[in-house]
C-alpha cells in the first residue's frame, strides 16, 4: 500500500464539494427538529451508501434525531469513534439569503459549511475513500452524528459518554483553527443563573420596608468578579442581569447570568464550589443557584500530548504538517477527553467566520483534512488492539 492518499483525495475534491453542498442545502437550526430530522435521514442514507454495515437513527423528543453508523462491526479491538454534529446556529431562511457560493480564489461560503458540515463530509469521504482503495483497517469504526452540540449537547452527552467509554480513540470533526491547527486544549465551560428574592415596597413611601434584590445582585456580581484568575486561564463573567418590576418599586426579584471558563478540571471544581457557597449579603435577601450547563475542560495532559504526537507523525508520513493550539470554546471533545479517552479535535476544514455572516472554508483544506482523517483511521496504533 502506498501513502498517496493526498493526491487521491485531491483528485476527488469535486466529489467532496458536492457532498458538502448537499449537506449545507439542508437547513438544520438546532431547535428546528423537523428540519434537523430530514438531515438525519440524509446522513443515514449516505452512511449506508458509503458501506456502513449498521445504521441507526436514534429518535429524540426535544432535539433532532441522532445517527449512529458502524463499519467493521465484527472486527476485534476497540473502535475508533468519530463525532460530528449536524445542527447549526443558522435560523430557517438563512440559506435563501446566503446560498452556497464558491469564489474564484478557492473559498466556499455557506451557513454551517465550516461549523461543521465540512467535518461530517470529511469523515464520510475518508471512510469511503479507504473502502474504495481497499485500505480500511481491521478495526471497528463508529460514527455518531448528534444534533444538539450548538445548544450544549444535553441530550447527546450520555450517548457520547457510553460510546466513548468503549473506544480507543475519538476523532472530533470540528473545524481546525484558522491556520489549520488541531485543538489540543479547550477551556471548560460552566454557566449558572443566580436567582435573588427580596421584598417589594413603595420606593417613595416605605423604602425602608423593602429588601432590594437588585442591590443584592450587584453585591453578588462584585463577589463573583473577584473569582477571576485570568493569568491562569480562569474567567468568571457576569454577562446578563435582570430585575425589578416598576420604576417606583423596591425590586423583590433579580437574576444574574454567570459564564465561567477554566483550563483545568481542578480549577473548574474550585470555581463551582465557590459559586455554590455564595451567601446573601443584603439582610433578608434569599439566593438560589441554578446550574445551567457544564462542560469539563479538555486538558493538555499526557494523554493529549501523546495523541497529538502520534497524529503529527502520521500526518508527516502523508505529506501533512500538523500543528496544535489552545482555544477558548468547547466541543464534545471536552467530554471525551475528560473521560481519559485519547481525543483529537479540530479535524474538520480550515476556514474563518464561525457563527458569523462570512462563514467560509478553504476548498484546498478539504482534501488535506480528508487525507489526515483517513490516515489516522488507517494507521492509528493503541495498546491492546
Amino acid at each position: 500500500m502506498t501513502k498517496d492518499l493526498l493526491p487521491y483525495f485531491k483528485d476527488r475534491t469535486q466529489n467532496i464539494i458536492d457532498l458538502l453542498t448537499e449537506m449545507v442545502n439542508y437547513e438544520s437550526f438546532s431547535t428546528d427538529k423537523p428540519a434537523v430530522d430530514k438531515l438525519a435521514v440524509f446522513m443515514a442514507e449516505k452512511c449506508r451508501a458509503f458501506g456502513a454495515e449498521s445504521v441507526e437513527i436514534l429518535p429524540q423528543v426535544e432535539v433532532g434525531d441522532f445517527v449512529l453508523a458502524k463499519w467493521n462491526s465484527g472486527a476485534q479491538g476497540k473502535p475508533i469513534l468519530i463525532l460530528g454534529h449536524i445542527d447549526t446556529v443558522w435560523k430557517p431562511g438563512t440559506l435563501a439569503e446566503r446560498p452556497v457560493t464558491i469564489t474564484g480564489d478557492g473559498i466556499l461560503f455557506g451557513p454551517g459549511a465550516l461549523d461543521m458540515k465540512a467535518g461530517n463530509t470529511i469523515a464520510l469521504s475518508a471512510i469511503h475513500g479507504l473502502i474504495e482503495r481497499g485500505e480500511m483497517p481491521e478495526r471497528p469504526i463508529w460514527v455518531l452524528f448528534n444534533s444538539d452540540e450548538e445548544i450544549g449537547s444535553h441530550a447527546s452527552t450520555p450517548i457520547i459518554e457510553s460510546l466513548a467509554a468503549q473506544a480507543g480513540l475519538v476523532l472530533i470533526m470540528e473545524p481546525g483553527t484558522p491556520d489549520g491547527a488541531l485543538k489540543t486544549q479547550r477551556k471548560g465551560i460552566a454557566t449558572y443563573r443566580l436567582h435573588i428574592t427580596g421584598r417589594a415596597s413603595h420606593a417613595g413611601n416605605f423604602p425602608e420596608q423593602g429588601i432590594n434584590a437588585i442591590i443584592e445582585a450587584a453585591q453578588q456580581a462584585v463577589s463573583l468578579n473577584k473569582l477571576n484568575d485570568l493569568r491562569n486561564g480562569t474567567s468568571v463573567s457576569v454577562t446578563m442581569i435582570d430585575g425589578g418590576s416598576a420604576g417606583n418599586v423596591i425590586p423583590d426579584r433579580a437574576s444574574i447570568y454567570i459564564d465561567t471558563r477554566t483550563i483545568t478540571i481542578q480549577a473548574a471544581q474550585r470555581i463551582d464550589k465557590a459559586i455554590g457557597d455564595l451567601q446573601p449579603q443584603v439582610p433578608g435577601a434569599k439566593i438560589e443557584l441554578e446550574r445551567i450547563h457544564q462542560r469539563p475542560p479538555m486538558e493538555h495532559n499526557a494523554v493529549m500530548q501523546a495523541s497529538f504526537a502520534q497524529a503529527k507523525t502520521i500526518g508527516a508520513e502523508y505529506g501533512l504538517t500538523i500543528r496544535e493550539e489552545s482555544v477558548g470554546g468547547g466541543s464534545d471533545g471536552n467530554t471525551t477527553a475528560a473521560m481519559g479517552i485519547p481525543t483529537l479535535d479540530g479535524l474538520g476544514a480550515i476556514g474563518d467566520g464561525l457563527h458569523a455572516l462570512h462563514e467560509q472554508l478553504l476548498i484546498s483544506s478539504l482534501a488535506e483534512r480528508t487525507t489526515l482523517c483517513a490516515a489516522i483511521i488507517k494507521e492509528w496504533a493503541f495498546s491492546g488492539n
